[in-house]
């Protein structure tokens, strides 16, 4: 199924599922918003038994990758690639960062199963603005710098033990050094799309990228020769293609967490990303997506916008300003 056709038939199912009501349904903080359908080739268990004499494609990431049940594109990903030549593996771990993935023996787990040739898609930023400590200790040090920080921890892993936190380059350039050390290939990818939206100078409202973090992982896959996948502005075109109203749909929880349609978006993005970047990921698809043309102008502007942020991106990225409110129910 085309880029064209894919789209339309998932904007037709949440339209639908607006006329039967579905959009009126009452959503909970913290819950997943209308049950609405799922394509059924995207229920791959999340932890299917790995294929030894197969390359795997380890996902790293937080929520947005993989959260309950069909919330995460990780969980949708699999469903594009040949799986008779590849394994795909979610491993993403909803709410940690780069920081805590790493001091909660998540990273040790997955660095047990990797073996020679095979790939790792980092992909961080939702988390790592987080506080150093206190009761969610996740947050980051400034860039990418060698600064370090002792940090009393309350709760966790670490309670009642000083650690030393790093830099949020340094955590990600650990991770690309002990995916090399295996034989592996480590590539990263941009944030995933938020429903915030900003006024152009005409009024007409455009998805705003979140460039806290995405700078520094482009100026290491820069420096270090590897792949950067950006599937940010793949998914801002296809929003503002639908509007803002639409786009909403897809974000039934909060403006980060999508319905799993919008994951399943999502993981189409992130292919079509792929076939951008010219990823060695590509060879294993089943068929490649096409690529639209505003979406490869979209991303060579956002690659403009990574260069020119990277020295911005050397001072601790402030917390977003307060969230949009969440779309009605």
């Amino acid at each position: 199924m085309n880029y064209l056709l894919r789209s339309s038939f998932v904007t037709i199912l949440v339209l639908a599922a607006v006329c039967a009501g579905t959009a009126n349904a009452q959503v909970v903080p913290g819950t997943p918003g209308p049950n609405l359908p799922v394509p059924e080739q995207t229920n791959v268990p999340q932890n299917a038994a790995l294929n030894p004499a197969l390359p795997t494609i380890f996902i790293v990431g937080d929520s947005t990758a993989r959260n309950k049940a069909d919330l995460g594109w990780g969980d949708h990903f699999a469903h594009y690639f040949d799986l008779t030549k590849v394994n795909v593996a979610n491993r993403a771990i909803a709410g940690r960062s780069a920081r805590s993935y790493m001091n909660e023996g998540a990273w040790d787990k997955v660095l047990a199963e990797m073996k020679a040739g095979d790939y790792v898609m980092l992909q961080w930023g939702q988390n790592d603005g987080g506080d150093l400590g206190g009761a969610k200790p996740r947050g980051d040090l400034r860039g990418d710098g060698d600064a370090t920080q002792d940090v009393m921890q309350s709760v966790g892993v670490l309670a009642g033990k000083v650690e030393t936190v790093h830099t949020y380059g340094w955590y990600n350039r650990k991770y690309v050094a002990d995916t090399l050390a295996k034989g592996a290939t480590p590539m990263f990818l941009s944030m995933t799309i938020h429903n915030s939206w900003k006024p152009d100078a005409t009024g007409t409202p455009h998805v705003s990228l979140d460039m806290r973090f995405g700078p520094v992982m482009w100026k290491i896959a820069q420096e270090d020769h590897l792949g950067f996948i950006d599937m940010a502005p793949v998914e801002a075109t296809r929003m503002e293609s639908v509007g803002k109203e639409k786009a909403a749909l897809w974000f039934p929880i909060d403006w980060v967490h999508t319905s799993p349609e919008g994951a399943e978006l999502n993981a189409q993005s992130v292919v079509i990303a792929l076939e951008i970047a010219k990823s060695p990921l590509v060879k294993y698809l089943k068929e490649q997506v096409p690529i639209p043309p505003d979406v490869m102008a979209a991303t060579k502007a956002s690659e403009a916008s990574l260069a020119a942020n990277v020295d911005a991106a050397s001072v601790t990225p402030p917390p977003r300003s307060t969230p949009p409110a969440a779309p009605a129910q």
